[in-house]
């Protein structure tokens, strides 16, 4: 299928790669392979797309990212760093490339002019957001976005009218040394980023964020970070035996899935999961996306092209449509080129 719209790929800055070798090296097999691509925006990368019929792709700095610098002022510095020259190097490729903002977190007031300098200025698409923001002289205080001081940010959000992709980060500090340093092999997809993601975005959702701003609009990949699976169960609690104290969300889970969140099929390239999640909350809701450079366009693509069980209207769908409602979307490589039924 030409056209496909991919929403998290992340890239990084030479010199910052360089020096997280050694961290990423905990949940990425081949480092070598994954340095060399992670760096790279308008080579093989672009080659790849070609190929495998990638019209348009969002790019997003890749974890810990400015996340996991604890200082405001460095990751202010670094955040306006990194939109810089991830505008600077697609800024003559613009039917092949946009980006999600890179934000420092700790003050909601500055991450907002950040992010409508990026939209307004250097025209992105929204921001990626690697978690939550440490912060602290130890790096060990973690700020999440469901604090009511984010709401500040969250207007700016809704009133730019793009939307917030919340992806996971590995575990640092005490985190890691009490949970996961003697099980290593859980750090990322086996376990860590799920649960991660699961507890701040159900943490947005029954804290009330989406009801405090209901035409916020929230991503999350690897379809849905386990959530949709646990609906029924999740709502059993929420709703049917009894609110748990302090919970203030006014509509059920699936409302806010249906309304609110979107997934992405990123690193998640199965039929029986994709079909649930179509069950659950709908193909309008979904999104086609890689994980590139931790996936590779030959597994996401071949799978999506020529593996999935589903209508040709819900390929189309999720494989770009969507996306272009979302992002806005009009004129990209392969827009609008035919599907092949």
């Amino acid at each position: 299928m030409l056209g496909k719209i991919a929403l998290e790929e992340a890239f990084n800055l030479p010199d910052i790669a360089e020096a997280s070798k050694d961290d990423t090296a905990i949940y990425v097999t081949d480092i070598e392979r994954y340095t060399s691509d992670v760096v790279d925006i308008t080579g093989q990368r672009l080659q790849r797309k070609d190929q495998w019929g990638v019209g348009y792709t969002i790019l997003s700095h890749t974890v810990p990212g400015v996340q996991g610098e604890s200082d405001p002022a460095s990751a202010e510095k670094m955040a306006t760093r990194i939109n810089n020259y991830i505008a600077d190097k697609i800024k003559n490729h613009r039917t092949r490339y946009g980006a999600f903002a890179t934000l420092s977190m700790h003050d909601p007031k500055q991450a907002g002019e950040e992010l409508t300098r990026c939209v307004k200025e250097l025209g992105f698409h929204g921001a990626l957001l690697n978690d939550v923001q440490h912060a602290g002289s130890d790096g060990e205080t973690l700020l999440y976005y469901d604090h009511p001081r984010y709401d500040a940010f969250w207007k700016v959000v809704c009133e730019l009218d793009v939307p917030i992709y919340i992806h996971p980060a590995p575990p640092q500090g005490a985190i890691y040394e009490k949970q996961y340093k003697d099980r290593r092999y859980l750090i990322g997809p086996p376990l860590s980023f799920a649960n991660n993601v699961s507890l701040h975005l159900l943490g947005m959702i029954s804290n009330g964020v989406f009801d405090r701003f209901p035409k916020l609009q929230i991503i999350v990949g690897h379809l849905g970070e386990h959530i949709p699976f646990d609906f029924w169960r999740i709502n059993h609690w929420f709703e049917d035996i009894e609110k748990p104290l302090g919970m203030v969300a006014k509509r059920t889970l699936k409302d806010y899935f249906q309304d609110n969140i979107w997934i992405t099929t990123s690193g998640h390239f199965s039929n029986a999961t994709l079909n649930f999640c179509i069950s659950q909350v709908g193909a309008d809701r979904i999104l086609f996306s890689i994980d590139y450079p931790y996936e590779t366009f030959e597994d996401a693509c071949d799978w999506f092209d020529n593996r999935t069980e589903m209508s040709i209207g819900d390929k189309i769908a999720i494989g770009r449509e969507n996306a272009k409602r979302l992002l806005k979307l009009k004129d990209y490589q392969d827009a609008n080129a035919p599907v092949p039924k």
